[in-house]
């Protein structure tokens, strides 16, 4: 059994923060966490010795992810999720839903099938876990596409979502759907009876709808601002609601584009670090360079940071995990137990995995991400294995020792 120690730099565990600490892992889990002061002396382990400004933090989840490095969830392929499970570790994302977008059933199908697949072969330590998939359509409104293909919308429909559900082997864990649509609350409450997270998006709903959809059982919101009904002064709308509402958890995409910096800041002044979940929405350019991509059956052009339709809609991003926790860090002031909260513990909470997930405790998974004072990635575990480090420029040190027994 593979055993490691990082030490002597700050643990962000579940029970608190150790400022100058350690972790041993055993295997695929968490094994020790504790003061330098009582850390083991093992000759039998690879002890990496850290610096004392660096933070040792849970791995991240992201929970709405269409694609990386060139690959689509849509893509229906063993290489194409496992080439996404290995590039986004470099994030500090050890976990991911495989979210599907508004297709025609068959591709649809063929993805949910894919990803159950992937999960029953080749789901393996060293690179980010599939924890099953989000279905981001087709059941949402035509008036709030944005980059979803409108010809393949359909209302919300319980007997399709069943046969969905078992193509993917019971692995679809969250539904995106517009419960203004015919079918939509009906959809939202068999979802709830399931054990299946409702998201309200890419909605058109009015307040009312809204607050009936939550009592029908929607507890999330997708892309919080993005794809909804935005907030009016006579009318809440799905972005007014959803803050009001502590029981839905709202997705964030923090890249300073789809949300504008003093909107995040709105958003954490009322939902809280409680309330939020940063993802990505990155689809496959995210990890590649500036040209011409596919999202969804649509040609997408990536500058920069922006990823568009020929028409300019914004058609998902190319946003790093690790990069949308600076920004908030940056637009927000919230501390970094805070941003913690709202990549690890908050998704972990809402999959109802935190038993092995979203936090750094001996017995869960040994998903740990090493942090430098920038808050950049400079190592990732995923289930005990090193699926990433970082590597310095050659001559300056990276503020991580050489692998070694000490």
């Amino acid at each position: 059994m593979k055993r490691w120690i990082l030490k002597n730099a700050a643990v962000y565990a579940e029970t608190g923060t150790i400022e100058q600490g350690y972790v041993l892992i055993e295997g695929e889990k968490v094994a020790a966490i504790g003061p330098m002061s009582s850390c083991p002396t093992d000759a039998g382990a690879e002890v990496i010795e850290l610096s004392p400004r660096f933070s040792v933090v849970p791995g991240f989840i992201d929970i709405h992810i269409h694609g990386a490095a060139g690959a689509d969830v849509m893509d229906a392929t063993l290489k194409a999720l496992r080439a996404m499970a290995e590039a986004l570790p470099a994030e500090g994302t050890t976990s991911f839903l495989a979210t599907t977008m508004t297709a025609p059933s068959e591709q649809i199908e063929a993805a949910l099938r894919n990803v159950a697949r992937y999960m029953a072969e080749a789901n393996r330590p060293g690179a980010a876990e599939v924890l099953g998939v989000h279905l981001e359509g087709p059941f949402l409104s035509p008036k709030r596409t944005g980059a979803q293909h409108p010809r393949h919308l359909v209302d919300p429909n319980v007997s399709l979502f069943q046969r969905w559900q078992e193509a993917a082997g019971g692995h679809i864990r969250l539904v995106t759907l517009a419960p203004e649509r015919e079918g939509g609350l009906e959809l939202a409450a068999y979802l709830k009876q399931t054990g299946v997270i409702a998201s309200i998006g890419h909605s058109d709903a009015v307040y009312d709808k809204v607050k009936a959809a939550i009592q029908a059982g929607v507890t999330h919101a997708t892309h919080l601002f993005n794809g909804m009904r935005g907030i009016h002064h006579r009318e809440p709308g799905v972005a007014g609601a959803v803050l009001m509402f502590e029981e839905v958890m709202c997705e964030l995409i923090a890249d300073g584009l789809h949300v504008a910096p003093p909107m995040v800041r709105f958003a954490y002044r009322n939902k809280g670090s409680d309330g939020l979940i940063l993802i990505t929405d990155a689809m496959r350019a995210k990890c590649l360079g500036d040209g011409r991509y596919e999202l969804g059956g649509q040609e997408v052009t990536v500058r920069g940071q922006e990823a568009r339709l020929a028409d300019g809609t914004l058609a998902g991003s190319v946003l790093k995990l690790a990069d949308a926790i600076r920004r908030v860090l940056d637009y927000t002031g919230c501390t970094i137990e805070e941003v913690i909260r709202m990549a690890s513990w908050n998704p972990a909470k809402q999959l109802d995995i935190l038993d092995r997930k979203g936090s750094l405790r001996p017995g869960k998974d040994a998903d740990v991400v090493v942090l430098n004072e920038r808050y950049e990635v400079m190592m990732t575990f995923c289930r005990g294995a090193l699926a990433y480090r970082q590597r310095g420029e050659r001559g300056k040190s990276d503020g991580v020792a050489a692998f070694g027994n000490r």
